[in-house]
C-alpha cells in the first residue's frame, strides 16, 4: 500500500505549473492492514522533501481521534526530521469572544433567546421549566464560559468544554462567517478560531473531516488542494458527504426572523449613519407573505398524500408543481434583495470599522447581530434557486412536514441527484495528488460501483487496488447463511421467523455477540420477542449513549458474563470489538436501504427514464458494501474466531445476493435450513 502511495503521489506535480499532472490511488485495504500507517509514513515523508504540506481527511471523530492521539504522535517520534501536526476544525465550534462579551456584559441572554428561531427551552427541556428558569441557566451557561477564558482554563473550542452544550444556548455564541469582521474586530488578535488557524498555518499535517474539506473549497481555511498531497481516509463516506454538503433546505413555518431582519438593518443603518439600498421593511414583508402562501399550499399538498399526516412529498422528475413556481419565483427575487442589501450595509459597517478604529468595537457587534440572519436568508435565495432549476439531469426536491416539541416544521428541500458530477467538478477539479482509502470501496469483487459515485470513473489519473486484510478469514471465521421458509420480501412473516431463530442462537452466545438490524420496528419486535432469561445479557442501542452501551458489554464480558448488543446501521461500521468482546455477528436481513429516500428515489426514478436500471446499479453494489462493512465486525485481529450468521437466504438464492457474496473476505460458507 506504501509502495503504491509513494508512486501515486510522486507523480503529482504541485503549485505554479503550465501542465500540471495529476495522480490519485483508489486503496480497499482490508481490517488489519495498517492504513493511516501506510499513508501517513509515505505521505509526510514526501511532503516534508517536497516542502508541502499533507491534509488527511476523515469522517468520523473516532478516527481523528486516533490520528491526533495516536498515529501521528508515535509518527512523529520515529522520524528523523520532526513535524508538527493540528486538528483543524470549523469556525462553528468555537466562541466567538465578542458575542459572548456582548451578552454576559448586557447582564441579560434576552438578545440570545430573540435571536434564535428555536423551540423555546421550556418546550426543549420540558413544560416546568419557565422561560425566566431557561434564561438564569444560560446566562449562568455563558458567564462561566466567559470566567474559563479570562482565566486561561479554557481555550474557546466547544470540544474541550467539561459537558457537551445545548445547541441552541452554543449557537448564540458561536464563531460564523457571516458575523465576523476578521482583522477589523477588536478581539482579533485573541480570537479562539483565529489562534487555531494559526496553528494550523505552522503545520506540516492538517487533520479534518469530509464536510469541512468540501465545505471550505475555494475559501482559504485549508492549504490549496493543487498545492498540497491530500489523503481521504473513509473515502467511502465522500459521495454522501458531497450530496449533503449541496444540498439546501429552507423552513416555511418559522418565520419571526423577517420581522427582526428590517428591524435590525434599519437599527444599524441608523447607528452608524449609512444609508440602505432597499426599502427593507416592505420587501421583508412581501417575502414573509409570499413564504407564508407557499407553506399553506405545502402543507395542502402534503396532507393530500399522508391523509392529514406528518409526511414527505417528492416531486415527481423534479418538476416543481405549477402552481407553486410564483410563490417560489417571488420569494427568491425578495430573498435576493435583501440578501444584497445585507451585504451592501455589512460591506460598509467592515468599511467604517477599518477606516475608524474607535468606532471598531460597535461596528463588529452590529456586524455580528446582523451576520445572524445571514444564513436563513441564504438558505432561502439557494433553495428556491434551486427548486426553480430544471435541467436534463432533475435535482430532488421535495417538501416534509413533521412535528417536534408539539411544534409543526414545514421545510422545503432541493438537492442534485449524483454526487460524481459534484466531486468531479468541485473537487477533483482541483486536486492533484491524492489517494482516497478504506477498508470497503470495492462492491461485488470490484471498484466500479465506488468510482462512479466518487466521479472518479474514467478518470485516466485515477488507478485502484485492493490489498488484503492480513487475517485468515477461512480458518478464522465462518459464514452461516440460514434459510428461513419466509420469503424475506414478507416481512410480518419473515420477522417472525427471523426473530424464532434468533433467540435460539442468542441463548447460544457464551462472551460477546453482536445483532445487526437494518429498521428500528425490527429491532423492537426483537427486543419484545426476547424471554426473561435474557433480558438482562441483551443492550439495546438507544437505551443508553453508545459510549455507556459499549462499557458496559465490555465489562460485562470482561467479568465472564455473555453480552449481546442491538444495534442500527450505525453500530454496523467503525465498531472495534476485538476478541470475545464480539465473537458473532448476527445480521438480521440483507440492509438494503429503505426506499423512501427522496434523494434516491428521485434518482432511481431518473435513471429508469433514460432506460438504466437503478436496482443494478445503485441498490445491489450501496447494499454490497454495507453487508462489507458488517461482516468486518466480527474479526478484527489475527487471533479473534468468530461467525457471522446472515438469515437472509438471498444471499445465496439470488443472481444478486451471490454477486454481494463474491465481495465479501472468504469466510467457510455453511448453509442451515429451518
Amino acid at each position: 500500500m506504501a509502495e503504491c502511495i509513494a508512486t501515486t503521489l510522486a507523480q503529482a506535480d504541485l503549485g505554479e505549473h503550465p501542465n500540471p499532472q495529476k495522480s490519485i490511488a483508489v486503496i480497499q485495504a482490508g481490517t488489519g492492514v495498517g492504513k493511516s500507517a501506510a499513508y501517513a509514513s509515505t505521505a509526510i515523508a514526501m511532503a516534508m522533501e517536497r516542502k508541502t504540506r499533507v491534509l488527511i481527511s476523515t469522517a468520523t471523530v473516532a478516527l481523528q481521534e486516533q490520528l491526533m492521539t495516536k498515529d501521528l504522535p508515535a509518527l512523529a517520534a520515529s522520524m528523523d526530521k520532526p513535524f508538527a501536526f493540528a486538528l483543524a476544525k470549523g469556525r462553528g465550534r468555537y466562541v466567538c469572544k465578542l458575542k459572548l462579551e456582548r451578552l454576559v456584559g448586557s447582564g441579560s441572554v434576552e438578545d440570545a433567546l430573540f435571536d434564535s428561531d428555536d423551540v423555546v427551552d421550556a418546550a426543549r427541556f420540558g413544560s416546568e421549566l419557565t422561560q425566566e428558569a431557561a434564561e438564569e441557566r444560560r446566562y449562568a451557561f455563558y458567564e462561566s464560559m466567559a470566567m474559563m477564558l479570562a482565566k486561561g482554563q479554557w481555550d474557546g473550542d466547544r470540544d474541550t468544554l467539561a459537558d457537551t452544550p445545548d445547541p441552541g444556548d452554543w449557537q448564540a455564541v458561536a464563531a460564523e462567517r457571516h458575523t465576523c469582521t476578521v482583522r477589523h474586530c477588536p478581539r482579533f488578535r485573541d480570537c479562539s478560531y483565529y489562534q487555531a488557524r494559526n496553528r494550523l498555518a505552522e503545520s506540516n499535517v492538517i487533520v479534518a473531516n469530509h464536510d469541512l474539506v468540501l465545505a471550505s473549497l475555494g475559501t482559504k481555511t485549508l492549504p490549496d488542494l493543487d498545492n498540497c498531497l491530500v489523503i481521504f481516509d473513509e473515502g467511502h463516506h465522500l459521495p454522501a458527504v458531497a450530496l449533503d454538503q449541496f444540498a439546501s433546505s429552507m423552513d416555511l413555518s418559522s418565520l419571526r426572523w423577517l420581522d427582526r431582519l428590517p428591524k435590525i438593518l434599519q437599527d444599524v443603518s441608523t447607528t452608524l449613519h449609512l444609508q440602505l439600498t432597499e426599502d427593507v421593511t416592505t420587501v421583508a414583508s412581501q417575502l414573509k407573505a409570499a413564504l407564508t402562501q407557499l407553506a399553506r399550499m405545502a402543507l395542502e399538498m402534503v396532507h393530500a398524500t399522508t391523509d392529514g399526516k406528518d409526511g414527505t412529498l417528492r416531486f415527481a422528475h423534479g418538476k416543481l408543481p405549477d402552481a407553486l413556481t410564483d410563490p417560489v419565483t417571488l420569494i427568491h427575487g425578495h430573498a435576493q434583495g435583501l440578501s444584497k442589501a445585507l451585504e451592501a450595509l455589512g460591506a460598509e459597517v467592515k468599511l467604517l470599522a477599518k477606516e475608524d478604529p474607535p468606532q471598531a468595537m460597535r461596528c463588529s457587534q452590529l456586524f455580528a447581530k446582523m451576520g445572524a440572519l445571514a444564513p436563513k436568508l441564504g438558505s432561502v435565495v439557494s433553495t428556491s434557486a434551486l427548486l426553480l432549476e430544471h435541467g436534463p439531469q432533475p435535482l430532488a426536491k421535495w417538501l416534509q412536514a413533521r412535528t417536534e416539541s408539539n411544534y409543526l416544521v414545514l421545510t422545503a428541500h432541493a438537492c442534485p441527484i449524483v454526487p460524481g458530477d459534484l466531486l468531479r467538478q468541485f473537487l477533483w477539479s482541483q486536486v492533484r495528488g491524492a489517494v482516497v482509502t478504506s477498508a470497503t470501496l470495492a462492491s461485488c469483487g470490484n471498484f466500479d460501483y465506488f468510482l462512479q459515485e466518487a466521479g472518479l470513473a474514467n478518470n485516466p489519473n485515477a488507478q485502484a487496488l485492493e490489498v488484503s486484510s492480513p487475517f485468515n478469514y477461512a480458518t478464522q471465521g465462518t459464514l452461516t447463511v440460514v434459510q428461513t421458509k419466509a420469503d424475506p420480501k414478507d416481512a410480518v412473516a419473515y420477522t417472525a421467523e427471523m426473530v424464532a431463530a434468533l433467540m435460539a442462537d442468542i441463548a447460544e452466545v457464551k462472551r460477546g455477540a453482536l445483532v445487526l438490524f437494518t429498521s428500528k420496528a425490527q429491532m423492537r419486535t426483537a427486543t419484545e420477542a426476547l424471554p426473561g432469561y435474557l433480558q438482562d445479557m441483551v443492550l439495546v442501542q438507544g437505551t443508553a449513549s453508545r459510549a455507556k452501551l459499549l462499557a458496559t458489554h465490555s465489562a460485562r464480558v470482561e467479568t465472564g458474563y455473555p453480552s449481546v448488543i442491538f444495534g442500527l446501521q450505525s453500530f454496523g461500521e467503525g465498531l472495534d470489538l476485538p476478541g470475545a468482546l464480539c465473537e458473532t455477528v448476527f445480521i438480521t436481513k440483507l440492509p438494503f436501504a429503505p426506499p423512501s429516500d427522496p434523494v434516491d428515489e428521485a434518482r432511481a426514478e431518473w435513471l429508469r427514464s433514460v432506460g438504466r436500471d437503478p436496482f443494478n446499479e445503485l441498490v445491489i453494489p450501496a447494499t454490497g458494501i454495507k453487508l462489507l462493512q458488517w461482516t468486518g465486525r466480527a474479526i478484527r485481529t489475527e487471533e479473534d474466531q468468530a461467525a457471522v450468521i446472515c438469515y437472509d437466504k438471498r444471499l445465496v438464492l439470488q443472481a444478486y445476493g451471490r454477486r454481494m457474496l463474491a465481495g465479501l473476505p472468504p469466510y467457510k460458507l455453511e448453509k442451515r435450513v429451518l
